[in-house]
């Protein structure tokens, strides 16, 4: 698909669940998104007054030092977290008040998540790990099975499918992790640090996947705080005492 040189300027974004999103078309807005921890008796707040649109397509990186409001955007942009004031569109629904539940179900069918540490289930094999999703889906078996095979030859285990995760490489460990963010066809992709622990060996293998993935259409938000990543990267997005300070596209 080619890019859309403009973007939509309706008031909200549109992509109903079920309804592959279209290169440009808005797939999440963020309105005067604010957030505010209570410790004790005071109150701490991370970020003030985030505004932002996500595309279709893009493959974008948010960046700043510690403390800047990083973690805590990514966890609401993954229905991780609800922001105190302000409201988050995923699609077309407002997660802003939905309840744990909806928050769970919506992760479940609408997003994928790569973190630093993997977060994958040691007693299940590779070609399991990535079937967890479709489960809680309602996938069939059969079904499952199809599509983590499929997977498991997109990211080059196929011949690794029976094996535990503590007996892979901590690259091959991060593969799994993207065939299971991508067993359900989510609207955007959440790395957070994905190449964190790795050598950087696997790091490259691993950023040369996300191009890819990034070329075939799909949607990528990366947390991280290395320029170096950033720059694989379409467009950057730099965080500062939680604002944004700056919000970047490549040309290319």
């Amino acid at each position: 698909m080619s890019r859309l040189d403009s973007k939509p300027e309706s008031d909200s974004p549109a992509v109903p669940p079920g309804v592959m999103a279209r290169d440009g078309e808005v797939v999440a807005r963020l309105e005067d998104i604010r957030k505010t921890y209570t410790m004790g008796q005071m109150a701490v707040q991370v970020l003030h007054g985030i505004s932002l649109d996500f595309y279709a397509g893009d493959y974008i990186s948010i960046m700043g030092p510690s403390g800047c409001g990083k973690s805590t955007l990514m966890n609401i942009l993954g229905c991780l977290d609800q922001p105190t004031s302000g409201k988050y569109y995923l699609g077309d629904e407002d997660t802003s008040q939905m309840n744990d539940d909806d928050l769970s179900s919506i992760r479940g069918a609408r997003l994928g998540f790569i973190f630093q540490s993997y977060n994958l289930i040691q007693q299940l094999n590779v070609l399991e790990n990535i079937e967890m999703p479709l489960f809680y889906q309602g996938y069939s078996e059969a079904d499952s099975h199809e599509i983590a095979m499929h997977l498991a030859a997109r990211v080059g285990l196929e011949d690794r499918v029976g094996h535990k995760p503590y007996e892979l490489s901590g690259g091959q460990q991060q593969r799994v992790a993207i065939a299971r963010a991508l067993s359900v066809d989510p609207l955007i992709i959440l790395a957070d640090e994905p190449t964190g622990n790795l050598d950087s060996r696997s790091g490259a293998e691993i950023l040369n996947l996300f191009d890819e993935l990034h070329a075939q259409g799909k949607t990528l938000i990366m947390v991280t705080h290395s320029d170096e990543l950033a720059e694989r990267s379409h467009r950057r997005i730099r965080l500062l005492d939680g604002k944004v300070e700056s919000d970047e596209r490549s040309e290319s």
